[in-house]
């Protein structure tokens, strides 16, 4: 399951006032249908500082009931997690690896043990003291069966807890079972979010962590609140408060923000068109991520016909990812290649096998399925997947092939259709680091693993790139490795698009990178 994809939330805002738009699946507005007179989208939110206090309240979209605030759980609350919890480390803006609460890391000589250094002076909401006692229980957390981490198949195969020590009171040692030079990134996961020595019981209601704000309420699918930490340990957020509503539909979200009921869209990455009518109003304005999100299309390989990696071939050269682009963004966004690593990570390869209809053609004669019919799931949960299906299915109508475009309800789309389905739409925030995206991902078991993929050279070519302590061939292995899941996955990456992030226009300090947004310093102007 992709990083927000929480099914079945109930909403409880009524969005949508007799003064606001009405928005709905306007993707096909383009500049040739009379949309040239509306002003281009804004390159950045409204710059200057916040003024202290005041309370933002979030729009969430869809989620499961049974949502938890347990971070290391499939089911965590995402939009809670970054307000309530620090990792050991984190993504920086430059997009490497930071402190958060560990200080500082350092490896062995062959990056088999590392050793984390805490920060002292930090404290959990309920006032206890963090040590390294709680950095050792959240790695056994994760990795415990009985969790049921999405991360625990990322870091089960390298970390060895029966060897995992606390010298002191702020000093964290794990041993691996293999040498990873890249192991403090898989520590950047929102799964690895710190939590208290012996809270497992309790932490999906409780939400004791160390970050900038604490828990006053939480609904499984529903409304919540959090306050602000006074004694956090990197200084008090600007915000007073955030309050959480669920919201199902996205039209209705656009139109609680239209309508001033809510300050920020979480989650929601807005269709152009939309976009532009939310950045023209005088009450909202749009924040753009450069390449944000990566848009898929999984082919599942364990079903017919793409247990043939020529049909997955064939479906990869028949379409054009530059009109998926022009045709579903607008523009907003970056053509893929069906290469998941995005083109700012310093891992990324630009080679490519190049749009070739013909070529599609002669590799599905080859499988006996020339004339290839298939269906293709998609949902209103994002507003980018039924644009980017139906330009997929006019590319690759040129090869051949025949897509029927099937809409299924976006409530229980990724409980139904993700990952069930042979070929559907989904999507993915990027910011993972490469080992991160290609582990959990495309690596054989993963229960992210979309495709259900398998390929023993593929994993290999993964353990020996996470072996390597040179950088610059540890970066080959991984271009090897991008290479791998073009020609053979099952994973067709159309794009990466930019982020369009409605919020009103008394926001200020929204940034976002590696998942999330800066919660100490965002607040609103006029607060």
């Amino acid at each position: 399951m992709s990083d927000t994809h929480h099914p079945g939330r109930r909403s409880v805002l009524a969005a949508g006032a007799a003064s606001a738009a009405s928005l709905g699946a306007s993707w096909l507005l383009s500049g040739c249908t009379g949309a040239s007179a509306a002003p281009a989208l804004p390159t950045d939110e409204k710059q200057g500082a916040p003024d202290r206090g005041g309370t933002l309240r979030i729009a969430r979209p869809p989620a499961s009931d049974a949502e938890t605030l347990d971070p290391a759980s499939a089911l965590s609350a995402y939009e809670y997690l970054g307000a309530l919890y620090n990792r050991l480390v984190r993504i920086g803006a430059d997009g490497t690896v930071a402190p958060d609460l560990a200080e500082s890391w350092e490896p062995d000589a062959r990056a088999r043990t590392w050793t984390f250094r805490l920060r002292k002076g930090v404290t959990f909401h309920d006032g206890r003291r963090l040590t390294s006692a709680d950095a050792a229980y959240t790695l056994r957390h994760i990795l415990d069966e009985k969790t049921a981490s999405p991360q625990a198949a990322v870091l089960a195969p390298l970390v060895d807890l029966d060897r995992l020590r606390t010298p002191d009171a702020h000093t964290l040692v794990v041993p691996l079972k293999t040498p990873n030079a890249e192991f403090p990134s898989l520590l950047t996961h929102y799964n690895c979010y710190v939590i208290p020595d012996g809270s497992a019981g309790g932490i999906g209601r409780t939400g004791i962590g160390t970050g900038p704000f604490k828990l006053e309420s939480f609904t499984p699918a529903g409304p919540g609140r959090i306050t602000a930490y006074e004694d956090h340990w990197a200084g008090r957020p600007v915000l007073d408060a955030i309050s959480f509503y669920s919201v199902a539909d996205m039209s209705a979200r656009s139109n609680a923000l239209l309508a001033g009921q809510v300050d920020l869209l979480s989650q929601t990455n807005l269709d152009f068109a939309t976009a532009r009518v939310i950045a023209a109003s005088d009450r909202a304005t749009i924040a753009r991520v450069e390449n944000g999100q990566w848009y898929v299309l999984p082919m599942l390989t364990t079903e017919k016909p793409f247990t043939d990696v020529r049909v997955r071939q064939a479906m990869k050269l028949a379409y054009d990812p530059e009109h998926v682009v022009k045709v579903a963004l607008q523009g907003a966004g970056t053509a893929g290649w069906d290469n998941p690593v995005p083109p700012s990570d310093p891992a990324h390869i630009t080679t490519h096998p190049e749009h070739d209809p013909e070529q599609a053609r002669y590799l599905l004669r080859q499988a006996g399925h020339e004339g290839l019919t298939v269906d293709l799931y998609t949902s209103s949960y994002d507003p980018v997947f039924t644009p980017m299906a139906l330009a997929y299915q006019d590319s690759a109508r040129r090869a051949g092939i025949r897509i029927r475009v099937k809409t299924a309800a976006a409530d229980s789309y990724y409980t139904q259709i993700w990952m069930k389905k042979p070929l559907m739409a989904t999507y993915w925030f990027t910011g993972r680091p490469v080992d991160q995206l290609l582990t959990q991902v495309f690596r054989s078991g993963s229960s992210y693993n979309e495709t259900a993929w398998s390929d023993k050279d593929f994993d290999a070519l993964l353990d020996r790139a996470r072996q390597e302590t040179d950088d610059r061939r540890r970066r080959e292995l991984y271009g090897e490795a991008q290479t791998f899941v073009m020609e053979k996955g099952g994973a067709m990456t159309p794009m990466f698009a930019d982020r369009l992030v409605g919020l009103s226009r008394k926001v200020r300090g929204y940034t976002e990178y590696g998942f999330e947004f800066d919660y100490l310093g965002i607040g609103l102007k006029g607060a």
